[in-house]
Parts: C-alpha cells; sequence; structure tokens
C-alpha cells in the first residue's frame, strides 16, 4: 500500500467530506477543528478551495481519502515547520500517518532555510506520539498548553528533528 500526499483539489471535497463525516466520533477527542463539524458538501468544497497548507492522505489509488495532513508554518522560528496529521476512522495503526509525516520531512527540508521540523501532540494522545518516535524525533520538551479537544490533558508533548 503506497500513501499519496498531495495537497487536495475541490474535485477531492466529496471523497474528503466522506471521509471526515465517518471519522467524527475518532477525531473528535483529539481534533479541535471537529468542533466545526459536520459542514454542508458545500462548505468543504469551499474550505478546500481556500486551503494553503493542507494536504490530502490518499492510497495508492490516488482517490481514496485516508487522512489529512499539513507542513505549518507556525512555530514563530523561519528555521522552522510543524508537521500535523489525522488518519481516517478505519485506517489507524497501518502506518499512515508515519509514511505522511515521512513525506512532510522530505517537503520540509526542501525549503531554503528550514532547519528543524516538530510534531507537536497532546500528551494523553498515544498513538500521535509513536509517529514522532518511529521517525527518530527527540522530544524537547512538555509544556502546559490549552485544552482545545475534549480527550486533551492540556500538555503538549513537542518533538524535533533536526536537518542532518
Amino acid at each position: 500500500m503506497e500513501v499519496i500526499c498531495r495537497p487536495y483539489t475541490v474535485d477531492d471535497a466529496p471523497a474528503l467530506h466522506e471521509a471526515i463525516i465517518e471519522s467524527l466520533d475518532h477525531l473528535r477527542p483529539w481534533m479541535p477543528w471537529v468542533a466545526l463539524e459536520p459542514l454542508t458538501l458545500e462548505q468543504r468544497a469551499d474550505w478546500v478551495a481556500g486551503a494553503t497548507d493542507a494536504i490530502g492522505v490518499f492510497l495508492d489509488d490516488d482517490r481514496t481519502v485516508v487522512g489529512g495532513t499539513g507542513l505549518h508554518d507556525r512555530l514563530n522560528d523561519p528555521a522552522g515547520r510543524e508537521i500535523g496529521y489525522w488518519v481516517r476512522a478505519g485506517w489507524t495503526g497501518r502506518g499512515i500517518a508515519t509514511s505522511a509525516a515521512r513525506q512532510m520531512i522530505e517537503r520540509a527540508f526542501a525549503i531554503d532555510g528550514v532547519t528543524f521540523v516538530e510534531i507537536h501532540h497532546d500528551k494523553a494522545n498515544l498513538a500521535s506520539r509513536r509517529v514522532p518516535e518511529k521517525l527518530g524525533f527527540t522530544l524537547i520538551r512538555e509544556r502546559k498548553d490549552g485544552i482545545t479537544a475534549p480527550a486533551e490533558t492540556g500538555i503538549s508533548c513537542d518533538w524535533r528533528l533536526d536537518r542532518s
């Protein structure tokens, strides 16, 4: 099974919509943006049209949405990028998030001046923790963070991988 990461297109909106709607109960404990769900298909298409840093995670058929990822410029340091990810319900435990994060690392280090990437997750989200562990990240800190989703503890685990 190959995992393809590419920007969503408006044509992907129905498949993305289906993946998110089917995954709401799975995502709600950890993803703050799920509080805005359910969107309509029209709203989803509008979101896709305006998204600048959202990347779809597809199977090798390039039509089946199995998650989402992103390379975010929100670390207040031009040398770093943050990787985020989610996996569709029913597709967890298959290495999809790890593969997507690996691809985002490659994209990040292809950007001039980017020397590190980080992954942040709530301390209670053990599934998210396994991704940076598998990819050789170093836990650089645990810090108090606001609770933005129902299962969060308010403690963020911040992992870093330096270009080397």
